[in-house]
Formats: C-alpha cells, sequence, structure tokens
C-alpha cells in the first residue's frame, strides 16, 4: 500500500492556505464566447475538479487586454469588468466545494493563433517563432512574424497585467499566476534566440529576466499582501519542446534569483518530466534550482499523476504537484488516491481531438 498522507498535508501559498498539495494545473481549452466570456460549461468544468478533491485549481491562461494578449480563438479573458462577473460564477462554485483557486495571467506575445482584437503580433524581437501553430487549439501553419514591441508598449503590458490583477480579485479569486513560461511573452523576453534587444531588456540574463520582475512587483504592489502572486516558469515552449537555458545552473540561480525578490508568493515550475535533470551537465531538477534559488514556495508540474512520482517530487523540494493530464483523466484524482481506487489513464484522442474544446464526456 503505497503511503499518500504526504498528499492530504496542508500547505500555504502566500496567505492563501490549501487543504492539500495537488493543484490542477492550467490549460488552455478553448471553450468561453467569441468575446471571451466564460460560460456555464465552463464553471461546471472547473467545479468537477474542486468536487474531486483537488486542494487548488489554476485557471487556463486567460488574456489581459483587448490588444495583443489573446492567444486564440474562444479563450477566455479578464480584460474587461463583463468577464470578471462572468470568472466571478467559477470562483464562487469552486468555492462551496471547498477549494482555492487562482487565475493564471497571459500574454501571448509571439505565440498567438487568434486574436479577435488584433492582426498582429508582438516580441522582444522581429524573430520568426519556430515550429507550427498547434491545430487542437485551431490553429494552422508558421506563426505570423511579430513586429518588435515598444518600451511604451510594455509600460501598458505592465499596467494591464495590473488591472487583470485587479479584476481576478474582483471576481472572488485568492490570487493570480502570471504566465511566464512556454514562449509566450514573459518567456520570450527571457529566452535568448527570441530577445535580441539591446536596450534593458535584452542582453545578459539579468536584463531578460527584467520585465518578469516588473510585472511582478507591479502586480504585489497593485493588490496587497493579502492576495496570493505567484509566476509560471519553464525551459521548454510550447513550440520548442526541447529548449534549454545556455548558461544552465548560473541562468537558474540569475532568474530564480531575481524572481525570489520581487515580491512573488511561488513559482511553478513547469517541465515536460518534472523529475528529469534540468540540465545535461548534473543530476539536479528545475524544482531543486528553483528552491535552492528562489527560496520560495514551489509548485511543480510535468508528468506527476503517478503517486511515486509525485512523492519524489515533493522530496526534491516542491510543495504543490500540478497536474495535468492526471487531472483530466481523473477529475476526481484526489478522491480516488483516498480511497485506493484504479486512476484512469490519459487518453489525446478523447480530450484533444479534435480540439480541445471541452466535451460532454468530461462534465
Amino acid at each position: 500500500m503505497q503511503n499518500t498522507e504526504f498528499l492530504f498535508q496542508k500547505v500555504k501559498l502566500g496567505n492563501t492556505e490549501v487543504k492539500n498539495r495537488v493543484s490542477v494545473a492550467p490549460m488552455t481549452r478553448i471553450s468561453a464566447t467569441s468575446e471571451g466570456i466564460v460560460t456555464d460549461r465552463m464553471v461546471s468544468y472547473y467545479t468537477s475538479f474542486a468536487k474531486g478533491g483537488f486542494g487548488l485549481i489554476i485557471t487556463e491562461g486567460t488574456y489581459i487586454d483587448d490588444k495583443n494578449s489573446q492567444t486564440y480563438y474562444d479563450q477566455p479573458g479578464i480584460a474587461y469588468d463583463e468577464q470578471a462577473e462572468a470568472w466571478k460564477k467559477v470562483a464562487d462554485s469552486v468555492h462551496q466545494e471547498g477549494t482555492k483557486i487562482f487565475m493564471q495571467l497571459q500574454h501571448t506575445g509571439p505565440l498567438s493563433q487568434g486574436n479577435r482584437f488584433a492582426d498582429e503580433t508582438v516580441a522582444p524581437s522581429v524573430v520568426q517563432p519556430k515550429g507550427e501553430q498547434l491545430t487542437f487549439y485551431l490553429g494552422k501553419g508558421p506563426f505570423a512574424m511579430p513586429r518588435e514591441v515598444t518600451k511604451e508598449e510594455i509600460s501598458d503590458i505592465i499596467k494591464s497585467f495590473v488591472s487583470a490583477a485587479h479584476r481576478a480579485k474582483s471576481a472572488g479569486f485568492e490570487g493570480v499566476e502570471i504566465h511566464g513560461a512556454n514562449g509566450y511573452l514573459l518567456d520570450a523576453f527571457l529566452t535568448e534566440h527570441t530577445n535580441q534587444r539591446t536596450d534593458e531588456y535584452g542582453g545578459s540574463t539579468e536584463n531578460r529576466v527584467r520585465l518578469l520582475v516588473k510585472v511582478a512587483k507591479a502586480v504585489r504592489e497593485a493588490v496587497g499582501q493579502d492576495f496570493t502572486v505567484g509566476i509560471r516558469i519553464s525551459q521548454s515552449k510550447v513550440n520548442e519542446y526541447t529548449y534549454k537555458w545556455s548558461g544552465k545552473e548560473e541562468d537558474a540561480k540569475i532568474i530564480f534569483g531575481h524572481l525570489g525578490q520581487a515580491g512573488l508568493d511561488y513559482i511553478h515550475v513547469t517541465e515536460f518530466e518534472a523529475l528529469q535533470p534540468a540540465f545535461d551537465s548534473s543530476d539536479v531538477t528545475l524544482v531543486e534550482l528553483a528552491k535552492q534559488y528562489g527560496g520560495l514556495t514551489v509548485i511543480a508540474n510535468g508528468q506527476l499523476e503517478d503517486v511515486s512520482r509525485a512523492k519524489d517530487i515533493v522530496e526534491k523540494g516542491a510543495d504543490v504537484v500540478a497536474l495535468g493530464k492526471g487531472a483530466l483523466a481523473n477529475h476526481d484524482w484526489i478522491k480516488k488516491i483516498e480511497n485506493g481506487e484504479a486512476l484512469e489513464a490519459f487518453d489525446a484522442e478523447k480530450v484533444l481531438r479534435p480540439t480541445a474544446k471541452l466535451k460532454d464526456f468530461e462534465l
């Protein structure tokens, strides 16, 4: 019999106490209205995880403004008060089941596949994104060539993150997660080959992490200490799975060190496999590096739906385990573990084909 007691320990993320160590990871489901309004089906979807016992839910990436932040058609937004009002239904319903919920705030940068507000994309520099758009998120063919974002626009983007965080707080969320991962705008600033700027945002690792730190500090100052603020960090991108920081552990020291001083409550580390070494030069995982150099609470994501793997990552420093595919296959993952029931295997054909939109069987 596996020891599962560690999963049911309470954890504090900033001012938010969650009832166990297991979170639903943020996962795009392109199931809002074309105007970015949350639907009743989405309320049921998020509530099903709360009923299934998850201590925390982090929403799918939610666009923050009516300019260049939208990533996909039918993605939910938090750019308007009307969108926040719709999200309030999700927060209220999840809370009735005793679960906490954070909203992930996203600016797509160069990787937009559908934006009702703009035909162009923006990025740190004019660099063609690698790979092709994701078909199950309604994309097709290469990504558009982005234009370079101006310093004035950078200031506006920081303000958009702040406004979005305010709206999430007004909608009843306990916190927000700044999306700094997976190739989207903030990660594009962090990444050497997509950031070729020669100003204070480009060049050294210290400069490339600058925008992430500025966003984190601005959001923290705006929402106060009682509201949880985290950030998601990855090496890999949706269009470049194998990318690694060239500076390896020295980059990790700089990136996590700066984020650890930015007023954040937690760092959410996502890797394709969280238990694999971060770099080929040592056995240490990115979770361990985040804990060592960031000094904050750490959420870990990446192939952790097996209890033994979850236990291993907690022993390596993770405070919370975030499940993606495991949660999609088992909305009641926690209750099944608690009751010693078998887990369902994830079936991509059912969940992500032909598109990632919510389907009846999941509810």
